[in-house]
């Protein structure tokens, strides 16, 4: 059997055991907050596995091992701060459940900014969601063939299909219980990875090590913008938010601790791919280039492990953008499991519709993260009484930000430093100080604007 017949062997039994496996949700909480039939809610290592497996997606290893043949282990570190999301937004979901009481992102922002600043938010959600989508499964069509071919095309289908079809069964408690096996999968792959790699007395691992140069055009242009979009990522985050409300508060922040320790640990280690790929000569996507140099075992590891994260990111999409529709934003006599499943079937063919124009997937974190940078002050400062105004004029302004870098409009005159992601740090820079301002403007005395009682 060839290495292509594997490759779609395991992923047509990769599906069909997950939804042998995944169990069926008849009613709501079972569907939407992954209760089980006797409404028991997750437990901490369940809820932390479906954390770290659920942001250890295609498109995030696949970036991270870019990054660390572009810039070494300066590139894997300034990948790895992303994860310190899940300390940022732990902690403040803790302080919105424990001291807000609220029960959701959804009902802090309309209980405190009204019903428009909850539209704005879910829309912002949605672009996430829509981006998860084509950003993955692009990931796995490269290792069945080049864009537009039909391999390329048949495989996004089939791993697309496939992941729906077993979450159609049981939302997002499918997606829990199948987030632990995968995790448990990845690792293993990873495992056999790093033997193939390691033990090649031609590249060291101290070489790995120190690989990379400490400046701000060889990667830390990325790792402080990464730093500063921390503030604000984690609450556009669906795989964030919806895990944040659905065990106890002192369950849910110890899951995200954990997860935030794991991932980064993860992500670094996965990043030796590509340092592995640069101290070796390759180009290209270094993924895909080391699982050619290591052979059957490599090529079928590395494909192994993208289909395992692909399909744990687009199951936990799935049930967010569900989630969003039905029960966010709903109305009460709408909230059911048929129609959550509908809400699965539509992500599915919007967010498929992309990957027609090839899109670089590197775009769907960076543009997004900047885009959300006017939720920091918002969350940074729950505490703090903002008139609904506040949310409006830091959201949209930090919408105007990622636009303008999105299509190139950011002044070069405010980018003090080279290199590449240097443009992307002083977006985020500017962008961050005028988000707070224009948050804490209204609530100055004297200032025309009513504050909030």
């Amino acid at each position: 059997m060839s290495i292509e017949q594997l490759q779609w062997a395991f992923l047509i039994l990769f599906g069909l055991l997950f939804f042998l496996i995944a169990p069926y949700s008849k009613t709501v909480d079972q569907f939407f907050a992954a209760e089980s039939e006797k409404g028991k809610k997750p437990g901490v290592w369940i809820l932390t596995a479906s954390l770290v497996i659920s942001w250890i997606f295609a498109k995030s290893i696949t970036n991270a091992a870019n990054l660390g043949l572009e810039f070494g282990m300066v590139g894997a570190l300034a990948y790895a701060v992303y994860y310190l999301s899940f300390l940022v937004g732990g902690y403040i979901i803790y302080q919105l459940r424990v001291h807000g009481k609220y029960g959701s992102i959804h009902q802090f922002l309309q209980t405190r900014f009204g019903r428009s600043a909850v539209l704005v938010f879910s829309l912002l959600f949605g672009l996430r969601l829509f981006n998860e989508v084509w950003s993955n499964t692009m990931v796995i069509g490269s290792y069945f063939g080049e864009p537009g071919e039909s391999a390329y095309i048949l495989s996004i289908i089939a791993v697309t299909a496939l992941t729906l079809a077993y979450t159609l069964k049981g939302g997002l408690r499918s997606s829990l219980l199948t987030d632990a096996i995968q995790l448990v999968f990845f690792g293993m792959m990873l495992l056999i990875i790093l033997s193939l790699i390691l033990p090649d007395k031609s590249v060291t691992s101290s070489d790995m090590l120190t690989s990379g140069s400490w400046t701000m055009a060889t990667g830390l242009n990325l790792m402080l913008a990464a730093l500063l979009q921390c503030l604000s990522y984690p609450f556009h985050d669906p795989v964030l938010t919806d895990r944040g409300f659905i065990a106890s508060p002192s369950i849910t922040l110890k899951s995200f601790i954990y997860a935030a320790v794991i991932g980064a640990v993860c992500i670094i280690l996965f990043s030796f791919v590509g340092i592995y790929a640069a101290e070796k000569g390759l180009s290209g996507q270094a993924p895909v280039e080391v699982a050619k140099l290591l052979g059957t075992a490599g090529m079928l590891a590395m494909n192994f492990i993208m289909i395992t994260s692909a399909a744990s990111t687009l199951d936990s999409t799935f049930s967010s953008f569900s989630k969003l529709l039905v029960i966010d934003l709903g109305q009460e006599k709408l909230k059911t499991v048929k129609r959550g499943r509908l809400m699965m079937v539509l992500i599915v063919v919007l967010g498929t519709i992309p990957i027609f124009f090839n899109p670089e997937i590197l775009s769907a974190t960076t543009v997004s993260g900047t885009m959300v940078m006017g939720l920091a002050p918002v969350f940074i400062l729950w505490k703090m009484k903002a008139p609904a105004i506040s949310f409006q004029l830091s959201v949209w302004f930090g919408i105007l930000v990622g636009l303008s870098l999105a299509f190139g409009l950011f002044p070069k005159a405010l980018v003090f430093t080279t290199g590449r992601y240097s443009t992307l740090l002083w977006a985020n820079i500017w962008g961050l100080i005028i988000c707070f301002i224009l948050y804490l403007l209204p609530t100055l005395p004297n200032n025309g604007t009513q504050k909030a009682n």
